[in-house]
């Protein structure tokens, strides 16, 4: 039986944490054991007291302060032990469901990266510039790096442990997408994309990412091509 490492980094989200780990745990998986992993980074609500009751089914590490998405994944990757390593958010934006469609492409060996597209599948209608955004960064990506992909800034990446082998990854934040996504490419990996569910939330309902971090993934990926 294979591992799959699932790493969660969470930030205040007291309201949906739980029903986030109760459908990661509810999805069957044939072949594969989970490892899963929480990063709370430095929340400062009711998100530590009740990822507490869950401390035996998980692997939780607490950050004493806030230090970004970024900095969680990473702090998560030192912990994973699977063979294959699935970023999932903490939000509802996400569905554990679409785990099968994510590990499918695996069973090719060519595959090493696989990321799931928002874009090629059935969505939530989403705030129309945050959509534009999306694809203007992810165009940015594909004319930078020779590439065909949908959505960049995809929270579902999944990705063979190997493909970090001399790969270090310095953000710290939400800069983690298109670093991670620079890096994958320039180190010669092939981006295999399925379509996925999308239920995007709205800036009232808790959702973090800003027009500033768009700029900052613009600057990421120009830096990270020609360094």
């Amino acid at each position: 039986m294979q591992q799959l490492t699932i790493i969660i980094p969470v930030y205040n989200e007291e309201a949906s944490i739980e029903e986030v780990l109760k459908r990661v745990f509810a999805v069957r998986l044939a072949g594969w054991k989970k490892q899963v992993i929480v990063v709370d980074d430095g929340s400062t609500d009711k998100t530590g007291g009740i990822l507490a009751p869950w401390k035996k089914k998980i692997t939780l590490l607490v950050q004493p302060e806030n230090q970004g998405k970024g900095a969680a994944i990473v702090e998560g990757i030192k912990q994973a032990t699977g063979q294959l390593i699935l970023l999932q958010d903490a939000d509802l934006e996400y569905s554990p469901a679409d785990y099968p469609t994510l590990l499918e492409p695996f069973t090719n060996a060519r595959v090493t990266v696989v990321y799931g597209s928002r874009f090629l599948g059935a969505h939530l209608s989403t705030m129309y510039l945050y959509a534009l955004g999306n694809k203007f960064v992810t165009w940015v990506t594909n004319i930078l790096y020779n590439t065909n992909i949908t959505d960049m800034e995809t929270g579902y990446k999944v990705f063979r442990r190997t493909v970090l082998d001399g790969i270090f990854i310095h953000a710290r934040r939400f800069d983690f997408e298109p670093e991670f996504t620079a890096k994958v490419l320039k180190s010669g990996h092939q981006i295999y994309e399925v379509p996925i569910s999308y239920f995007g939330r709205k800036f009232s309902e808790g959702k973090k990412l800003t027009w500033r971090d768009g700029i900052i993934a613009l600057g990421t990926l120009i830096y990270q091509r020609f360094v």
